[in-house]
């Protein structure tokens, strides 16, 4: 996972630390079921697309696509067809996109057995954020969906905070060597991350070859395949952005699937639920 060397190498697999999707049961059998996937989806979708939405309700919002993605991805083929058919077009796009864009992080899996050694700390606001990739596509000239889909994959918006299994460091998870190349400051720090993101990429192609930079960035097909399906629904659909930037660390080790909350490891893991709330709540 992480920032690669720019100089050429033979593709392997990647590590990364929150990957693919979480491990559902499907909600309830029969029609039923597949209604409410499909409303909670459907109401998400609207929650994130209305930009009075509460911060409770984003969040949950963005719950329940990442959570209802991980139970379609696994139901069998028909019945997710039956469920995308009750979605609104915009909720059908998101998820499209999501499973596609998860099926090839899955991919890059490892097993893991245990909890991993980093801390889980709140992000910076999603404007903040945002006008931190903007900053860094006008400077650069790389989309600024790509550095906030990089960043998703990476470390969930900075949330976050430990080394990769390589070594990979920082919201946008750089090792040192490649740091040294193209980051300035502290590699924690969010500003200075994009940026050295975004000179990386421009460096080595972007914007007009985004797939070669992002081999560059990280060398698996897989992964340029999961950050462009996300970078080109944010490109498409700016508000789906509010979405991703509210997903959890979700993360599974020997055969137990949990939500690393912030304050992780001080608080203790929670495990993931089986099913979406059935409304989010006021307020």
């Amino acid at each position: 996972m992480g920032a690669e060397s720019s100089q050429p190498r033979a593709p392997r697999p990647s590590r990364r630390p929150s990957a693919g999707l979480p491990r559902l049961a499907p909600q309830a059998g029969g029609r039923a079921g597949v209604v409410q996937v499909a409303a909670d989806l459907n109401r998400a979708e609207q929650l994130i697309h209305d930009p009075g939405a509460a911060p409770r309700a984003l969040a949950w919002a963005g719950l329940a696509e990442e959570i209802g993605t991980g139970v379609l991805a696994r139901e069998p083929a028909g019945r997710r067809r039956a469920t995308l058919a009750l979605t609104d077009p915009q909720a059908r796009a998101s998820v499209r996109t999501d499973l596609a864009a998860a099926a090839a992080l899955a991919g890059l899996g490892e097993h893991r057995t245990r909890l991993p050694p980093w801390r889980i700390i709140a992000p910076p606001p999603a404007p903040t954020l945002l006008a931190l990739f903007r900053t860094a596509q006008a400077r650069f000239g790389v989309p600024w969906p790509c550095l906030a889909a990089i960043e998703l994959v990476e470390t969930r918006f900075g949330r976050i905070r430990g080394p990769s299994s390589a070594g990979a460091q920082g919201p946008m998870q750089f090792l040192p060597a490649t740091w040294a190349q193209y980051g300035h400051g502290s590699i924690n720090n969010p500003r200075a991350a994009i940026m050295a993101a975004a000179r990386l990429l421009a460096a080595n192609g972007a914007p007009a070859d985004m797939a070669g930079a992002l081999r560059h960035y990280n060398d698996s097909q897989d992964y340029v395949a999961a950050v462009t399906d996300y970078a080109r629904h944010m490109a498409r659909d700016p508000r789906a952005y509010y979405g991703y930037e509210t997903w959890q660390v979700i993360y599974t080790y020997d055969h137990r699937t949990v939500i690393l909350p912030v304050g992780f490891p001080a608080i203790r893991p929670a495990p993931l639920p089986r099913r979406v709330p059935s409304a989010p709540p006021v307020g």
